[in-house]
């Protein structure tokens, strides 16, 4: 069986299978991820890569995804396909663990600068979920040019209640769709200040890919 210096040397699926095999001495999350390109990967194995990942993590802490560099996460997920993201989301947990992920982000991607003077609730309604009406739901509140997420959307009325796929969720954030394109596609719906959610990604200082 091999160790984790053979490991260090493979690539793409290689990599990806050896996870599931080998102890990664000398490995962390951000190794792996600078070695796979989900371009060269089948359509079940960026699932297979998060799961691996997951379950790394909860003996080795070095596999967290909260401790993915945000370009090289941004970087992995908009060079994901759309299957091989659908694929992600049509595993429960996985779905929760992601999207959890980049909701827990967004406090350290908020522009200060400009949201400074702004007080408002976003409620996030992401389809395909297990929530009420078949939603994952996840409420974001700017004040005082900080970010905050709840899964509880009950409280406050929202400014804007925006609905859509956690796939055309992760491609807005990753910059590979605006809310304009969602908006005239139907792949995004939105009730409430329309003005104020096509400007919404502008209160933040999300990472581009690489």
């Amino acid at each position: 069986m091999a160790d984790g210096s053979d490991a260090a040397g493979l690539r793409g699926a290689a990599l990806l299978d050896a996870l599931d095999r080998v102890a990664l001495d000398g490995l962390d999350v951000n190794t792996v991820a600078d070695a796979i390109d989900p371009r060269e990967l089948g359509r079940d194995d960026f699932r297979r890569l998060l799961s691996s990942l997951i379950r790394l993590s909860e003996g080795a802490p070095a596999f967290s995804l909260a401790k993915v560099d945000p370009t090289r996460f941004a970087t992995l997920v908009s060079r994901a396909s759309r299957a091989q993201l659908e694929a992600v989301v049509a595993s429960r947990p996985l779905r929760e663990r992601v999207l959890d992920e980049i909701f827990a982000r967004m406090g350290a991607h908020i522009r200060v600068d400009r949201a400074r003077a702004l007080d408002a609730v976003i409620h996030w309604r992401l389809s395909g979920g297990t929530g009420a009406g078949g939603y994952d739901r996840y409420a974001t509140t700017i004040s005082g040019g900080a970010c905050t997420v709840s899964r509880t959307v009950e409280g406050a009325r929202p400014r804007v209640t925006i609905t859509l796929s956690p796939v055309d969720f992760f491609r807005l954030i990753t910059h590979q769709a605006t809310p304009a394109v969602l908006f005239v596609t139907g792949k995004i719906k939105v009730k409430g200040d329309l003005a104020f959610a096509a400007g919404l990604i502008g209160y933040f200082d999300l990472p581009k890919p690489a």
